[in-house]
């Protein structure tokens, strides 16, 4: 059971959405049942709590006070249940926790499923975002951790455990190149190159190597999208410079080559579990962490 009422759900959602129609679907209720309430809740508070636009609704100074702390009673009570559930001995508990779209396959993935096929009571919240989003959702105690890239451009974040992984050549598995030990971007000038999309964490590093090195093929393909590269590469469409993180499952099944490269000054992409450091942890979220830290260190040792 929870203390909260209807009407600090509906306010909440709308509050995000800015708009009655997306919160109804999201809630899968009317929009006039959710319109009832936040017009009774404005009727008995005596202040308006959105301003009505026509493009959607916008909060007032009131109902940004009022969110703040409808946010913060949730986030407060869900610490005081998993306290409660601690107090009894229950095994029950709920953990929630965010990840970077590149770790939805691999060891990371891999561990979530059997922490959740070994905890049948425990109760999950995965939100896969990037980087900047996630380390949003640690500071505002919206998660209990999180799996985050390049934590050292993140504050107000405590960094529990960390692996680095090099950036190098990726190329379909039975490329020529492929059993070199390592490569200079001037020996695949005959290669069809796949630039990392502004929005991938890699980008900047990428992007820099090419400036550097005076590199401009004529024939690019640029993209934003991790998962679209790899199936690209796979196919023979071209090679792409990315980290060992963004392959690494690909690699180790065989499916791609991954070749570092050579004389690089390039830094490596760091993976990192990242806390709120004023952040309460239950027991379960404790537990979880200390099992995704194993597999985190785990990546820092030979892992191709």
């Amino acid at each position: 059971m929870s203390p909260f009422s209807r009407f600090a759900l509906y306010f909440a959602e709308v509050a995000r959405s800015g708009s009655l129609r997306k919160a109804a679907e999201k809630l899968h209720v009317s929009a006039s049942a959710i319109n009832r309430q936040i017009l009774r809740a404005e009727a008995h508070f005596g202040t308006p709590l959105f301003e009505r636009l026509p493009d959607g609704l916008r909060m007032t100074t009131a109902g940004e006070l009022l969110y703040d702390d409808v946010m913060r009673w949730q986030r407060e009570f869900r610490v005081t249940r998993q306290r409660f559930d601690d107090i009894q001995g229950l095994k029950r508990g709920h953990v929630s926790a965010g990840l970077v779209q590149s770790l939805t396959k691999g060891r990371i993935a891999d561990a979530f499923a059997t922490i959740a096929q070994e905890h049948h009571w425990l109760r999950l919240e995965l939100t896969v975002d990037n980087s900047h989003r996630i380390s949003q959702m640690i500071r505002q105690a919206e998660i209990d951790f999180g799996l985050i890239l390049d934590p050292a451009g993140q504050s107000g974040l405590d960094v529990l455990a960390f692996a680095e992984l090099e950036m190098g050549v990726v190329m379909p598995a039975a490329h020529p190149l492929s059993s070199k030990t390592a490569l200079t971007l001037s020996e695949l000038h005959q290669e069809r190159h796949i630039m990392p999309g502004e929005a991938l964490v890699v980008h900047e590093r990428v992007a820099a190597l090419y400036r550097r090195q005076g590199v401009a093929p004529d024939n690019l393909i640029a993209c934003n999208d991790i998962r679209l590269i790899r199936s690209l590469i796979a196919q023979g469409a071209g090679v792409s410079v990315l980290s060992l993180l963004d392959v690494l499952t690909e690699v180790q099944e065989q499916q791609l080559a991954f070749v570092p490269l050579k004389n690089s000054v390039m830094r490596p992409l760091t993976l990192a579990l990242c806390t709120a450091p004023s952040r309460q942890l239950s027991r379960a979220a404790q537990r979880v962490i200390q099992r995704m830290t194993a597999v985190i260190e785990s990546m820092n040792t030979g892992i191709v």
